[in-house]
């Protein structure tokens, strides 16, 4: 069935990797992101160009994950325009590089603004509509750093996405009576193909990053970024990511998985996340909530 699909954090990456996907599956797509009319005006012309070149119904909206107003009217236009949201995908967030002492607790702060509260806006806005439908599907792309290989120089992003992920599970348990599903996809660490490191932040601190910079061993952040990209096959594709979620999204109801991991680079998230999950699985049986492991179906 045809969805009604917004994507966040869709200029680049794993979000315009995803927002074509989905299109090319037949939905109706939203390609969000900030700055249509400045910063990202170029990605608009290449998305309007592209929907034209493949016959898709692909569209750019203007939305701001920090910006609790732009995120209501983004929200508010699509279902003005389809009278429905059916699905939404987590995607937007900002990665930094650097040792974790050198950035400010402003920058953390940051940090979990977009990684962590720019998904709630989110779902502020469009719950209540997915609610009063009790139909709708959530899905997140995390990272394999909450569960798997946590390099140094990137602690701030990693404790963002392990907030996320948190976030993401205690939702999915309260919107299952509800009718809507909760799925999140894993991308383990890719290097090529996203701009995740090109497009890194750098800290605020630079006399804290220039003494780490003169206490490590000579080399040691541009040794670290080597180990991390010796980790990943040459024909890692971040196109695997967004398949991944086409497939879900395209799932019958009731059948989609919590959690689906894409790691190229093997660090492990797979197997903890297996545990992980069927620990907290197991906690809610033993409390006698089993029926939050799975969505009820509308009634």
């Amino acid at each position: 069935m045809k969805q009604v699909i917004l994507v966040t954090g869709a200029s680049s990456g794993f979000g315009r990797l995803i927002s074509h996907e989905l299109a090319h599956a037949g939905h109706t797509v939203y390609a969000s992101m900030r700055g249509l009319k400045g910063k990202n005006a170029g990605q608009v012309a290449e998305v309007a160009a592209y929907a034209q070149q493949h016959g898709v119904d692909l569209r750019t909206l203007e939305l701001d994950v920090q910006s609790e107003a732009s995120v209501d009217a983004a929200v508010a236009h699509a279902i003005a325009e389809h009278g429905r949201l059916d699905v939404l995908v987590h995607n937007a967030g900002h990665m930094v590089w650097g040792p974790s002492e050198a950035f400010t607790p402003e920058q953390l702060a940051q940090q979990y603004d977009v990684n962590v509260l720019g998904a709630h806006r989110v779902n502020r806005a469009a719950l209540p509509h997915m609610r009063a439908a009790r139909h709708g599907l959530l899905v997140w792309i995390g990272s394999s750093s909450a569960a798997g290989g946590t390099p140094p120089m990137l602690g701030p992003y990693f404790a963002s996405k392990a907030g996320m992920d948190a976030l993401a599970l205690c939702y999915a348990r309260e919107l299952a009576p509800l009718g809507i599903e909760t799925s999140i996809v894993v991308p383990g660490a890719y290097t090529k193909g996203t701009n995740h490191f090109a497009h890194a932040g750098a800290p605020a601190d630079t006399a804290r990053a220039a003494e780490y910079k003169a206490a490590l061993p000579e080399g040691f952040d541009a040794r670290m970024l080597k180990a991390l990209a010796d980790t990943v096959p040459d024909d890692a594709d971040p196109q695997a990511v967004a398949q991944a979620v086409a497939q879900i999204v395209d799932m019958p109801f009731g059948r989609r998985p919590l959690r689906t991991v894409i790691d190229p680079a093997s660090d492990g998230a797979a197997v903890s996340y297996a545990v992980m999950d069927r620990v907290r699985a197991e906690f809610l049986r033993r409390i006698g909530f089993e029926e939050l492991l799975h969505p009820s179906a509308a009634a």
